[in-house]
């Protein structure tokens, strides 16, 4: 695979890492996001693949759009360049079935911090730094923010983000829920990977059909969820995974879950 500004690994334990390779900033100009989506459908396809993490390299984590650019941006009402690749990241990630894990070296901002929602579990470095920027530059979020962050800290807080561009700190974002864990910088990377080893050795229907229920509840009424969920349970529990976890357990070992 021919990419430009991002770096794809996976390994033999079943993780995959994107490693954002635009250091000065990690802006998403470039191949960036265009490398970043081939990156996304290798790793749904191949099911070698069952952890996918992204980070990057430099300070930054992603720092959105270059303001020189939006400066030199033309803005109309019917304005196709008002970030349709924002939008399709966030449509393309509903649909990815795997547990996504962020590992937030440095600054998310404007749409960085989109981006960095998309994932499912962020873990983020004692360096990172959190803000949306959209309405400082005198427009809205362009990718998917306003959908997003609200369904990750609650109303208030994403509200305050937004209106306010303010930037806040890593042990900020903790206490409103914005990152599940704030780690030294030189323990970013080995955290995420533990957490991704133990997804990895998880029963890998269970937890995409976990993700789907997850995220599909959130838009559904009480019954619909309830009707989607013990459709999704009889057919978790007509797999092999779902006799190889009680073996497991009963012959004390651990199990070897293979994801049929």
């Amino acid at each position: 695979m021919d990419l430009q500004d991002i770096l794809y690994t996976k390994d033999a334990d079943g993780i995959a890492t994107i490693t954002l390779n635009r250091p000065e900033h990690n802006d998403m100009g470039g191949s960036l996001m265009a490398d970043w989506a081939r990156a996304v459908d290798d790793a749904e396809q191949d099911e070698a693949v069952r952890v996918l993490i992204v980070t990057a390299n430099g300070r930054h984590f992603n720092t959105g759009a270059n303001p020189k650019d939006l400066a030199r941006r033309h803005y109309g009402p019917s304005a196709e360049q008002s970030g349709p690749r924002g939008v399709n990241q966030a449509l393309r990630m509903a649909k990815f079935p795997k547990p996504y894990l962020g590992a937030i070296n440095g600054a998310a901002v404007g749409g960085g911090l989109d981006f960095a929602s998309l994932c499912d579990i962020r873990i983020a470095s004692e360096r990172a730094r959190f803000g949306m920027g959209y309405v400082r530059m005198g427009v809205i979020p362009g990718s998917g923010g306003c959908y997003l962050l609200p369904r990750i800290i609650g109303l208030q807080q994403a509200l305050r983000l937004i209106w306010t561009s303010e930037v806040i700190d890593a042990q900020e974002a903790l206490r409103i829920g914005l990152v599940a864990q704030v780690v030294p910088h030189e323990d970013l990377l080995p955290a995420t990977r533990d957490l991704a080893l133990r997804l990895a050795k998880a029963p890998p229907l269970a937890v995409r059909w976990c993700k789907r229920l997850v995220y599909e509840g959130l838009n559904q009424g009480l019954e619909e969820a309830m009707a989607a969920n013990e459709r999704a349970f009889a057919l978790v529990t007509a797999t092999e995974d779902a006799k190889e976890g009680p073996r497991a357990y009963v012959d004390k070992r651990e199990p070897d879950f293979k994801g049929r």
